[in-house]
């Protein structure tokens, strides 16, 4: 058998024809009148009309991807004990942060929630209200 001699199981079903008299009306689910409702309507490429609505500027800009994971302190206070070690390595084992393309990634912790164990956070970036938090319930920032 031959490429020109295929054939297929079915016959294709045939587009029906909708809006020419018959059995299935006038109208046939086009509506009345406006563009979708004439025959080889033209309708405008709408992801064209979006970018040309962008405003187009000179120079090279990149993309600023941010290189860091973000935590809040009620996820801390959930899972650590207290005077515990809180470092990017101990946040992945314990799956709260995931690594970037397979390496440990710079970890942000924010203020949000609240702290009560004592607790030694190292190699961590901290927000203003984290650090205030941290140092009032005692624990240690290295």
């Amino acid at each position: 058998m031959q490429i020109h001699q295929l054939r297929p199981i079915k016959k294709r079903k045939k587009e029906k024809r909708i809006g020419r008299g018959g059995k299935k009306g006038t109208y046939c689910g086009r509506g009345i009148k406006g563009q979708n409702a004439r025959a080889g309507r033209k309708l405008k490429p709408i992801v064209r009309e979006i970018l040309k609505k962008y405003p187009k500027k000179r120079g090279y800009r990149f993309s600023a991807k941010k290189d860091y994971r973000i935590l809040n302190l009620r996820e801390i206070e959930r899972v650590f004990n207290e005077n515990e070690k809180v470092t990017p390595e101990i946040l992945v084992e314990r799956k709260l942060v995931r690594r970037i393309s397979g390496k440990i990634p710079k970890v942000k912790i924010l203020g949000k929630g609240e702290i009560t164990k004592k607790l030694i956070f190292e190699n961590l970036l901290l927000s203003k209200s984290a650090k205030e938090k941290i140092e009032k319930a005692g624990g240690k920032i290295l």
